[in-house]
């Protein structure tokens, strides 16, 4: 496996699999009123970078960090393909989120992920023990 992270423009063509994955899975069990994903479009706006993982050219995993103020960035949009998940890709692409998020000074890095079962592998991911630069909360269907 020759995997590389870059950041990439959202609108890529080639992309249309992982946004196609990601929002199936974010809408399989969660309400429609708790659904706080961002769409493409949302993530070529400014003050996001974006991020693919590709294996031999092939997009595998994506993520972003959206910037809430000078010193707060929230991680968006993680996913992995199904078929390419147990290889570590999520770590890695948390991992590179991370180091992105430091070399642009941010000192606070956040992140919302669902309760419901469809989220069971990103709560392991995210949950104990994170870096303390990160603060992970699991946002119910209430809210």
């Amino acid at each position: 496996m020759s995997v590389v992270i870059a950041e990439e423009h959202p609108l890529t063509p080639d992309l249309s699999l992982l946004f196609e994955r990601h929002t199936a899975d974010m809408h399989a069990e969660t309400p429609p009123e708790s659904i706080y994903m961002m769409d493409k479009s949302a993530l070529a706006a400014p003050g996001i970078r974006f991020f693919v993982l590709r294996d031999a050219g092939q997009a595998l995993a994506m993520g972003a960090l959206k910037r809430i103020d000078a010193s707060h960035a929230e991680i968006k949009s993680m996913h992995v393909l199904a078929e390419a998940r147990g290889q570590g890709l999520s770590k890695a692409m948390l991992a590179h989120l991370i180091a992105a998020a430091a070399a642009d000074g941010f000192s606070q890095l956040s992140l919302e992920t669902g309760i419901q079962s469809t989220f069971v592998a990103a709560r392991a991911l995210y949950g104990p023990p994170l870096p303390q630069k990160v603060a992970a909360r699991a946002r119910s269907s209430t809210g």
